[in-house]
């Protein structure tokens, strides 16, 4: 008969005490008017609650940055993927020093932080003319993704048997063939992975936009929070109730691509 482990026990209770706490005050706050948070803390139930504080957020600019964050990430997420596919299939595929050059030419890019390169990413945007668009964000935030999702491919390619391309040779197939229908359908848990990372990152994104735009025209999520602080006061209800609406798209999808996600992680980490 196994002893029933205490420490554990306790450790898996502090630890859902920490995840829990946070997320009930949050959403716990959402359902309080502002005076009523005022008034009892973050930690007290709703005396009277209800959904004023997203309605406040749905009426106002809310649905706006959400399209804006929406068009950012899948845009960021589709040339990642398209980009980091190729560039991973000739690194494995060519065996010449120029493929080798690249790959680490990408793995050197996991070492620049954006902060390092913001002034010369902002030069280049505004002598584009593309400053305050859509597409002054996308660019950079899918640059600074590449790497890491060049390296998940890389991984996950590798674990491809050569006698499969092998066998598509014998029956003529292209690059461009085995590509589409070898590479692709076996590798498809290294590309979702690649693709959740990117989404992940372009959602998430504060540095680029808070730079590289300025109307509200162009605004994402993560800068328009700001509406709902002010110079004197900030509306702590409205403000948790944007954030929870925030998170509601991207962990919907994560839950759909949670299987994949973890599959490539350990195909890359078993490397």
């Amino acid at each position: 008969m196994r002893r029933f482990n205490w420490a554990g026990t306790l450790g898996a209770l502090i630890w859902l005490v920490i995840v829990v706490v946070p997320l009930y005050s949050m959403v716990s706050s959402t359902l309080q008017t502002r005076p009523e948070y005022l008034d009892n803390g973050p930690l007290a139930l709703p005396t009277d609650p209800g959904l004023g504080s997203y309605r406040q957020v749905l009426e106002g600019d809310f649905p706006r940055y959400l399209l804006n964050t929406a068009i950012v990430t899948v845009s960021c997420a589709a040339i990642v993927i398209a980009l980091a596919v190729t560039v991973s299939y000739v690194v494995v595929r060519n065996r010449s020093p120029w493929s080798r050059r690249t790959f680490q030419l990408f793995l050197l890019g996991l070492a620049i932080p954006s902060q390092a390169v913001i002034i010369p990413v902002y030069w280049i945007i505004t002598e584009l003319r593309l400053y305050d668009t859509l597409l002054a964000v996308i660019l950079p935030t899918a640059a600074f993704s590449l790497p890491v999702s060049v390296l998940i491919l890389v991984g996950t390619m590798r674990d491809i048997d050569e006698e499969m391309y092998e066998s598509m040779a014998l029956d003529g197939a292209g690059p461009a063939r085995m590509l589409l229908q070898l590479v692709v359908p076996v590798a498809r848990a290294g590309i979702s992975t690649a693709g959740v990372f990117a989404a992940l990152n372009a959602w998430n994104g504060f540095l680029f936009p808070l730079i590289l735009t300025q109307s509200r025209e162009s605004r994402v999520l993560t800068l328009g929070l700001y509406d709902f602080v002010g110079e004197f006061r900030v509306d702590i209800p409205a403000l948790l109730a944007a954030v929870v609406l925030s998170i509601v798209p991207i962990f919907t999808a994560y839950l759909f691509a949670r299987r994949q996600l973890i599959n490539g992680l350990m195909g890359v980490g078993g490397r």
